[in-house]
């Protein structure tokens, strides 16, 4: 799978004319494999370094969601599977936890509503 994050880096010309490279790769253009968070008995984050001395909390399974319920209170749940992902029909088979999928949880169904991957924590809103 490509990590490059840019567009084609050759310049096209509306005649047919030969294709020819007009930028060199750069480094700030490359991205990182999807971390593709999962449904799992125990909780395993990775530490990663980022662009400017930074560091990214990435989380490969999860065990618990934060849940807001119909009345605003969180409470901390666990995961049972997923029911169903919109943009991909795969992640549920392979219950990979990605944002706007619907989640079985022990106080019912939610919808996950930040980027699990990015983010570290699994949060969701009742249905």
């Amino acid at each position: 799978m490509s990590n490059y994050h840019r567009p084609t880096k050759t310049k096209t010309s509306g005649t047919g004319g030969k294709k020819v490279s007009f930028k060199k790769k750069k480094l700030r253009n490359w991205g990182n494999e999807p971390t593709n968070a999962k449904v799992s008995q125990k909780e395993v984050r990775i530490l990663k370094s980022v662009r400017g001395n930074l560091k990214k909390v990435k989380l490969k399974s999860a065990l618990y969601a934060n849940v807001v319920g119909k009345d605003g209170k969180i409470s901390k749940v666990k995961i049972k599977k997923v029911t169903e992902t919109l943009d991909n029909p795969h992640n549920t088979r392979q219950n990979i936890l990605t944002k706007g999928g619907i989640i079985d949880t022990e106080i019912g169904s939610a919808k996950i509503t930040n980027r699990v991957g990015q983010d570290g924590i699994v949060n969701a809103k009742l249905i």
